[in-house]
C-alpha cells in the first residue's frame, strides 16, 4: 500500500508542516497560546470529528447510490472504507483529487470493474466541484462574509474560482461536448509533445482516448438519470456544508459569541475554495495562513492562531491519522479476500493432492 511516492508524500507533506509551524507560531507567545488553548471546552472537539465523519460518510453515501445504478450493491461500510482511503491520499498528495485513483484501485479488488469505480468517482467529483462553487458564490453574496474575509484573500479567491470554475467547465464540456474536447485535448497533447514533456505520445493518446470513453459514459449516465446527479449534488452540498461548520464548533468551544453560524461558515466556505486547488498535500500553508488571515476579524488577532491550530486540527491533521488507520484495514482485508478468491479459483482447477490441500485450508478458515 505505502508506494515510494507515498512515501515521498508524507515526507513533503511532515516538510511543509515544519514550515508552516514554524512560519505561523514565530513570534507568538507560547504562555499566551497555551492560556488560549486552555480554554477550550474538549466536548467540541468530538462534535467537529462528528462533523468530519458525516462528511466522508456522505461521499459513501453517493458511492453506493451511483454504484448501486451501476449494478453493484456494495455495502455502506465498504463505501465508506473507500472514502477514507480517498481522504487519506488526498491529503498526502498534490492533488485535490488525488484519492480517486486509490478508490478506483480498492473497488476493483473488491470486483468492481474499474471503468465503473472511474465513472462513480468522476460523477462525484463533478458534483462536488459544482457544490464548492455553489456555497462560495452564495457566501460571496452575504455582504457580511465578504466583508470578513474578501479583502483578506484576495487574489488567492480569485485564483480558487477561476481553477474551479474551469475544472468544472472542462469536465462538463468533456461530458457533452466530446467531438471539440477530443479536439482541444489532442492539441493540448501534441503540444506537450513537441515541447518534450510527453515522451510516450502513443500511450498518452491511449490513456487520453480512455479518459474520454470514461467521461462519455458518465454523460450517458447522467442523462439516464437525472435524478441521481441531483441527489448526488445535494448530498456534496450536505458534505461542504459538514466541513465548513468545523471552525463554528471551534468558535463555540472557545466561548465566543456575536458571529453567526452563516458568517463563520461562510468564511470557511470561501477559505476553502481560495485554497482547494493548490497543488500541494492537503493545501498545507496557505490553508492555514489563509485561516489566520480570514478569521482574524472572527476570533480576534490574540486568539486567531489557537483556533486555527484547533480547527485544523480537527478537519486535517486528526482525521488523516483516522484515515490512515481505516485505509491500512481497507488494505488488510482486501489482500485477504483476494488471496482467498485466488485460492478457491486454484481449488476449482486443481486436482490431486494438491487441491485437496487448498479445499481443506479454505474449509478450515471457514469455520474458523
Amino acid at each position: 500500500m505505502m508506494e515510494r511516492k507515498n512515501w515521498l508524500g508524507l515526507l513533503f507533506l511532515a516538510v511543509m508542516m515544519a514550515i508552516t509551524g514554524c512560519v505561523l507560531l514565530r513570534g507568538q507567545s507560547m504562555p499566551l497560546l497555551w492560556a488560549g488553548l486552555r480554554k477550550l471546552n474538549p466536548a467540541f472537539v468530538l462534535l467537529g470529528l462528528a462533523l468530519m465523519v458525516g462528511y466522508v460518510s456522505c461521499e459513501a453515501l453517493c458511492t453506493r447510490q451511483i454504484l448501486g445504478r451501476l449494478g453493484h450493491p456494495v455495502p455502506y461500510r465498504r463505501c465508506l472504507g473507500y472514502s477514507f482511503v480517498g481522504f487519506y491520499v488526498s491529503s498526502i498528495t498534490p492533488s485535490a483529487t488525488g484519492g480517486q485513483p486509490a478508490q478506483v484501485y480498492y473497488m476493483s479488488r473488491d470486483q468492481i470493474p474499474a471503468a465503473h469505480g472511474a465513472l462513480n468517482m468522476m460523477l462525484i467529483a463533478s458534483c462536488y466541484q459544482v457544490a464548492a462553487l455553489l456555497w462560495g458564490g452564495a457566501m460571496w453574496l452575504v455582504p457580511s462574509v465578504r466583508a470578513l474575509a474578501g479583502s483578506q484573500l484576495g487574489l488567492l479567491l480569485i485564483y480558487g474560482a477561476t481553477v474551479m470554475t474551469l475544472l468544472t467547465l472542462g469536465m462538463m464540456g468533456i461530458m457533452f461536448l466530446p467531438a471539440p474536447a477530443r479536439r482541444i485535448c489532442q492539441r493540448i497533447l501534441r503540444l506537450l509533445t513537441a515541447t518534450g514533456l510527453v515522451k510516450n505520445p502513443s500511450s498518452a493518446q491511449e490513456k487520453l482516448d480512455r479518459q474520454l470513453a470514461e467521461y462519455a459514459r458518465g454523460a450517458a449516465c447522467v442523462r439516464a438519470n437525472p435524478g441521481l446527479t441531483l441527489q448526488v449534488l445535494g448530498l456534496c452540498i450536505l458534505q461542504l456544508g459538514l466541513l465548513f461548520s468545523v471552525p463554528w464548533v471551534v468558535y463555540l468551544a472557545f466561548g465566543f459569541s456575536g458571529q453567526s453560524w452563516l458568517q463563520v461558515v461562510g468564511v470557511q466556505a470561501l477559505v476553502t475554495l481560495a485554497v482547494c486547488n493548490l497543488p500541494l498535500p492537503g493545501a498545507v500553508g496557505p490553508a492555514e495562513g489563509s485561516f489566520v488571515s480570514a478569521f482574524a476579524p472572527v476570533f480576534g488577532a490574540s486568539m486567531v492562531t489557537p483556533a486555527m491550530l484547533i480547527s485544523r486540527g480537527i478537519s486535517f491533521y486528526a482525521f488523516l491519522v483516522i484515515s490512515c488507520a481505516v485505509a491500512v484495514c481497507v488494505h488488510l482485508r482486501t489482500s485477504r479476500e483476494s488471496r482467498v478468491r485466488t485460492l478457491q479459483a486454484l481449488a476449482a482447477h486443481q486436482r490431486g493432492a494438491r487441491g485437496q490441500t487448498v479445499r481443506r485450508y479454505l474449509s478450515t478458515r471457514a469455520t474458523g
